[in-house]
């Protein structure tokens, strides 16, 4: 049993470590200064490291215990707690797997801990995780959180093996990631800063974390001239978590003209003479409803599928039926549409119009692709123009192309929108001519 001096001295060089091993840090990364300096150090009674995004908990003696038995582990640590905050892990969707998202972030951190190869942080279990990984590396090119977490869904459908996954990567309690502030304080007897709901106070966190990766991305310049790949991991995982967020069926919607829809319109109906009528007559009201109104929706539209070889074809078919799923609510779409499928590689290979859902439905279920050749965007843009010269069109607003980007774009902008649209499953998206949209979606959003 320790006295009082006793458990005074192991609390004291506790925090000694602690900030030794952030100190150690600094000075091999000196890009993380702002991210090190966020997390405020906080006692608590469970042996575990622990963070929530703004404290880092700890228990003096299994600090003390793990510097003792390697002291890289301890600055390992500390770093790995550093990134979860960085990469925005515990910020996450509440339906998530829990087992496979921790697994996922931890993978994420240590994977980019360790392509830093820094003898500082050089621990022992880094050397039982190689493996894994390398078998990972074959189901996703990219190391971020998101990423293994589908490869992990797929490739380790059993939670066992998720399990015995996690001890190799572990190194903090990520239990706190999904308590409500209630739960927090009843855990850890301290109440969270708040501004008017838990909710915004973890929201104004995100957002500083998000502003650190931001000022780190910008940093990551320097220190890549001196590392070459071994910041490749953390860069792609900077890129992750600043990229901006797209929302596709808002998207669609910037393609929409005015036009009459057949529907009740309530908002010019004068219900004081429709009641007077019944009351004066009984079932005669002395003004009908309108039976159309001026909507704003989508009614003439061109896609066009780039089917050269190295797009594809399950990413493809996911992104059309997003794009019919949006279709089939009404209150972006119009009931008659003139709709253009186009598939093309290097020159047309299909195109089909689609005037409404139901001959969308039969497209999607009797899909076949064309082409798998080259990539040259151009044919597109020049059969369309000959369709506007025929008169198929009547009032043109866009054209969206689904691509990986590869290939050769129009020289002239076109008198329509023309958005380009990619699935990122990498981080080095193509970049687009400045008269054209680029719109990056993730596999999930699919």
């Amino acid at each position: 049993m320790l006295n009082e001096e006793q458990i005074y001295q192991m609390e004291t060089l506790a925090k000694e470590i602690l900030t030794l091993s952030r100190n150690t840090l600094l000075v091999n990364l000196r890009f993380l200064d702002s991210a090190l300096s966020r997390l405020e150090y906080k006692q608590y009674e469970e042996p575990n490291l622990m963070t929530d995004g703004k404290y880092l908990f700890y228990e003096p003696k299994t600090v003390l215990q793990t510097y003792r038995l390697e002291k890289e582990a301890s600055v390992r640590d500390y770093l790995h707690i550093t990134f979860h905050c960085v990469f925005q892990h515990m910020y996450i969707d509440p339906s998530i797997n829990r087992l496979y998202w921790d697994l996922a972030c931890d993978m994420a951190v240590e994977s980019t801990i360790s392509q830093l190869n820094l003898k500082a942080v050089s621990a022992f279990r880094e050397k039982n995780q190689a493996e894994i990984l390398k078998i990972l590396s074959k189901k996703t090119k990219v190391f971020t959180a998101e990423m293994i977490y589908h490869a992990l869904m797929e490739s380790y459908p059993d939670e066992k093996q998720a399990a015995t996954l996690r001890g190799y990567f572990y190194a903090d309690n990520h239990e706190i990631w999904y308590m409500t502030d209630e739960e927090i304080e009843a855990r850890f007897g301290f109440k969270r800063q708040q501004s008017d709901s838990g909710e915004d106070s973890r929201r104004k966190e995100k957002e500083d974390w998000k502003d650190v990766a931001e000022r780190m991305k910008m940093d990551m310049e320097t220190f890549q001239k001196q590392r070459g790949d071994q910041a490749g991991n953390l860069v792609q995982n900077l890129k992750a978590v600043t990229k901006e967020k797209y929302d596709y069926s808002a998207f669609l919607k910037k393609f929409s003209v005015m036009g009459e829809q057949m529907k009740i319109n309530d908002d010019e109906f004068d219900y004081n003479f429709y009641t007077y009528g019944l009351n004066l007559y009984g079932n005669m009201p002395l003004v009908e409803p309108l039976e159309y109104k001026e909507v704003k929706r989508i009614k003439e539209f061109v896609i066009a599928i780039d089917t050269s070889g190295s797009v594809q074809g399950d990413l493809v078919q996911k992104f059309m039926q997003k794009t019919f799923n949006i279709m089939k609510s009404e209150e972006t779409f119009f009931t008659k549409i003139n709709l253009h499928i186009i598939q093309c590689d290097a020159e047309i290979q299909e195109a089909v119009k689609i005037t409404n859902q139901e001959e969308f439905d039969h497209y999607l279920k009797n899909m076949k692709f064309h082409g798998f050749g080259g990539t040259d965007f151009r044919p597109v843009f020049t059969y369309v123009e000959e369709l506007r010269q025929k008169k198929e069109f009547q009032n043109l607003k866009g054209l969206i192309y689904f691509t990986d980007g590869y290939g050769m774009f129009p020289a002239k902008k076109p008198d329509y929108e023309a958005a380009f649209v990619f699935i990122r499953d990498e981080y080095d998206i193509p970049e687009v001519p400045p008269w054209a949209i680029k719109l990056v979606l993730e596999p999930g959003d699919v």
